[in-house]
């Protein structure tokens, strides 16, 4: 019995010992959920921390964009995805959502752009080509605005410069856009060194500005004294050292082009500022050409044509330009009837007083010098400066001869004297000739020729009657026989006959005169046509006379 009792109490000190056993493994089923929970609790919270920003981007044109599968990338790395697209309430663009990454959040300013990459052409040359392979995607341009933002406008073309390149951007400001386009190379020394990024219309509508960015180093070159012009196409240039013909690059012919050089290189001019304003000139030597500070007007009146001459063509002192033509208007003058073109001339002072009256730094002073030299004979007078062209320019000269004449300073603005063109002067010589012509008494001349001729003819008859008593009472008296005296008469009769026929009506002589007199007639008649012509045509000169169009 003692047996059966000790393992009766065995067994039951075994059961007591597994009671606890039974109530852990009830502990540990309950602890794989609350680890499971815990680990997705975890996990959720990790990807809300890492989940980036949602922004909407607004473009005109769907093309090119998928919801979950456009992606955005920035220089080829992929920062997120389209995730859905929609058509506005106004249904003239379409809005994509995006999703990016967490570490794009800091540079959504308002100056980041975007913009779909696809395939194009344009004229500075051709992009996006790895999106016919791989399909298109938003790229993303970097601002550096601090303000941060989320609703953006898209780009329909992808910046020229990236915001992050280092450089600097300026502002041109030019009365039209030329050539010129989005992309145009900007050149100095002829080298490439930035790019024109973008043109549009001021808001008065009078002119276009434009946006060019200069790379670094480069554009340390810009100073406040660097001139900008209009580098497109080619620059072609007829002077007294023949043609020159100057072009940048032949991009530039191709899409236009822009180039900058500094006035002054060799002084101290300060450097500029991002977004300095600059003026576009339409050529090199427009641009480069000293701005005068001081200018006066002056009026000529000129009674000839000025046919061929032109507003800003040059006012030439013996070669040197010292102004520019204003204006050009008629005036009648109602005293003498006579209608006069008034010429309007700007001259710069400082160019001729530096070079002629000695740097004369007193405005009285040169206005007293000027009247001196209007005394010794200083006029105004229109002269062809391009005889291809037929182009005309004022030319100050002096003329000794000239009437004596001064400057009106009592006008406003004051009359400077002129004096004809060489053509003119031509023209009066050759009408002075004619009106000589004229006064012949061709007439009384050709009477006189003939009342001559009957003269001599009854001269003759007289001799003959002459002859005839000579034969009959002298001959025999003198011992001359009568052949003799018949051949002394006959001979002196073909010269009487011959006398006659030359001085006779129809006579060639007298015909030949009056060819000559009516030739020299239509000569000065042609000579009167031909200065007529050649005033109203001086290019005719170079290229001939020019045949009427039917």
């Amino acid at each position: 019995m003692s047996e059966i009792q000790q393992e009766a109490e065995q067994c039951d000190m075994h059961e007591a010992v597994s009671g606890p056993g039974k109530r852990f493994s009830l502990q540990l089923v309950w602890l794989i959920p609350i680890v499971a929970a815990i680990i997705g609790g975890t996990l959720v919270v990790k990807t809300y921390l890492q989940k980036g920003p949602t922004i909407t981007i607004s473009f005109k044109s769907g093309e090119g964009l998928e919801a979950g599968k456009t992606k955005v990338k920035y220089k080829d790395v992929e920062v997120g995805l389209v995730k859905n697209i929609t058509i506005s309430e106004d249904i003239t663009q379409v809005i994509a959502t995006v999703e990016l990454r967490k570490e794009v959040t800091p540079y959504l300013v308002e100056d980041t752009k975007f913009w779909v990459v696809r395939p194009r052409i344009s004229g500075g040359g051709i992009s996006g080509l790895g999106t016919l392979m791989g399909g298109s995607y938003i790229g993303v341009d970097v601002g550096i605005s601090k303000q941060p933002q989320w609703t953006f406008i898209g780009l329909e073309t992808a910046p020229v410069v990236a915001m992050d390149t280092p450089g600097s951007r300026f502002q041109l400001h030019s009365p039209d856009i030329g050539s010129l386009d989005i992309g145009s190379p900007v050149y100095f020394r002829r080298i490439q060194v930035g790019q024109l990024v973008s043109c549009e219309l001021d808001k008065d509508g009078k002119g276009v500005t434009f946006k060019v960015f200069v790379a670094a180093p480069y554009d340390k070159y810009v100073r406040a004294n660097t001139r900008f012009w209009n580098a497109s196409g080619v620059d072609l240039t007829m002077d007294a050292n023949g043609l020159k013909v100057d072009t940048q690059s032949l991009m530039s012919i191709l899409i236009g082009g822009i180039a900058f050089q500094t006035l002054d290189e060799s002084g101290e001019a300060p450097p500029t500022t991002a977004n300095t304003a600059f003026t576009l000139f339409a050529t090199r030597d427009e641009a480069m050409k000293n701005r005068d500070t001081i200018s006066q007007s002056f009026v000529m009146v000129f009674k000839e044509s000025v046919r061929g001459l032109s507003l800003g063509a040059p006012v030439d002192f013996r070669g040197l330009i010292v102004g520019e033509v204003s204006g050009i208007h008629v005036a009648h003058d109602a005293s003498s009837k006579e209608v006069n073109m008034l010429v309007e001339m700007r001259i710069y002072p400082e160019r001729l007083r530096s070079r002629v009256i000695g740097a004369v730094p007193d405005p009285k002073q040169y206005s007293a010098v000027l009247n001196e030299m209007v005394a010794h004979g200083l006029r105004a007078q229109l002269k062809n400066g391009n005889l291809l062209t037929g182009q005309l320019i004022v030319a100050l000269d002096y003329f000794p001869n000239a009437p004596k004449a001064k400057v009106n300073w009592a006008l406003s603005p004051p009359r400077f004297p002129t004096t004809p063109g060489s053509l003119v002067e031509l023209q009066a010589t050759l009408m002075q000739l004619l009106k000589k012509l004229e006064k012949l008494p061709l007439d009384e001349v050709a009477n006189d020729v003939r009342q001559t001729v009957q003269t001599l003819d009854v001269t003759l008859k007289d001799a003959s009657s002459m002859l005839r008593r000579v034969d009959k009472d002298i001959l025999p008296e003198i011992g001359m026989t009568l052949e003799e005296a018949r051949k002394t008469l006959e001979e002196g009769r073909k010269t009487l006959g011959a006398a006659k026929q030359t001085l006779s009506a129809d006579a060639p002589l007298q015909q030949d005169l009056r060819a000559t007199l009516r030739e020299l007639a239509r000569t000065a008649q042609s000579l009167r046509v031909l200065t007529d012509y050649l005033e109203r045509h001086p290019e005719s000169l170079i290229h001939g006379k020019q045949e009427d169009k039917p």
